[in-house]
């Protein structure tokens, strides 16, 4: 039995580990700066409860990666009454850093009015999509708010990791080349669908090469937003050999039509994989985006190890 001052004699104490010194010791916790602006997550496409489900879950991510940030959601089609419009978000925002600053000076408080942007804002954006991303330069123009607009969250390893995921999710990819395990329905050619045009092709086909090393398998790249693409594409992999394909889209979600996935994967011939989503790498690049337009050292962003 334990006395109150620790355990009975004969039994094992722990002992607190001491902080490991040098360049291997864990790094202290970020947390993000007083005053620092608004992380504003410029969401595209049409609002609803589902997108709006996932926009939190992403913002979510972000602090809790990052105590303390201030994670706002901006929809590019809101409607500012259940889903604010970024243009709206940007200006609430302004009016509140103003607000504090009034009721800090007449407080007595010795206090520098704030200069730098007021918010940083994030495309919800896999990939560029130029006409998207001008509708999220006019809001933020129109919004006459001093805010910085970041890139897009790709190409990058963590979302080649989010690909396979939910490849292997639908049953189309094994979770891991380690383990020799088999799924019957793992495709041998892989279509990666992006909507913006050609850029937008090129730059999936980036992170298509990193999720190609990863599975060891063909990753072709093709506009899901241009006629015959997808099919086209799944006929050029069919004839290199590949027979069994799958579609896995370069999407996050929203930016995403209705009916469009399950008409090209017809079209193709294949079965799909679901959209990115609120896969937990989408917080943490939207983090990523943040820290680096404010010069902050952020967490380590790195994808799994290929397997």
């Amino acid at each position: 039995m334990s006395s109150p001052t620790g355990p009975a004699s004969g039994l094992p104490v722990r002992m607190p580990r001491p902080r490991q010194p040098g360049r291997h010791r864990r790094p202290e916790p970020l947390a993000a700066p007083e005053g620092a602006p608004a992380l504003v997550l410029a969401v595209p496409g049409t609002p609803s409860a589902a997108t709006r489900s996932l926009a939190e879950e992403i913002v979510s991510i972000a602090r809790s990666e990052l105590p303390g940030l201030d994670a706002r959601i901006g929809y590019l089609d809101g409607d500012d009454a259940e889903f604010p419009t970024l243009q709206s978000v940007l200006a609430h925002a302004s009016e509140e850093r103003a607000a504090r600053f009034e009721q800090a000076r007449e407080a007595g408080g010795d206090v520098v009015e704030p200069d730098g942007p007021v918010a940083v804002v994030v495309p919800l954006l896999a990939g560029p999509d130029s006409a998207l991303l001008r509708r999220v330069r006019q809001s933020v123009m129109d919004s006459r708010v001093a805010a910085d607009l970041t890139d897009v969250l790709g190409p990058h390893p963590l979302l080649a990791e989010a690909l396979h995921v939910r490849l292997s999710e639908a049953g189309l990819a094994r979770a891991d080349r380690a383990r020799l395990f088999t799924v019957a329905t793992a495709a041998d050619g892989i279509i990666l669908a992006s909507v913006g045009g050609d850029e937008a092709v090129q730059a999936a086909g980036i992170t298509g090469m990193l999720l190609a090393a990863r599975l060891a398998v063909p990753v072709m790249a093709a506009a899901l937003d241009e006629e015959g693409a997808i099919a086209a594409t799944a006929e050029q992999l069919r004839s290199s050999g590949s027979h069994q394909l799958a579609l896995a889209p370069y999407l996050i979600g929203p930016e995403l039509d209705a009916g469009l996935l399950d008409e090209a994967a017809k079209e193709a011939g294949c079965s799909a994989a679901e959209a990115l989503g609120p896969y937990p790498a989408i917080g943490k690049l939207a983090l990523a985006k943040y820290t680096t337009a404010l010069g902050i050292a952020p967490p380590q962003q790195q994808g799994a190890p290929v397997r």
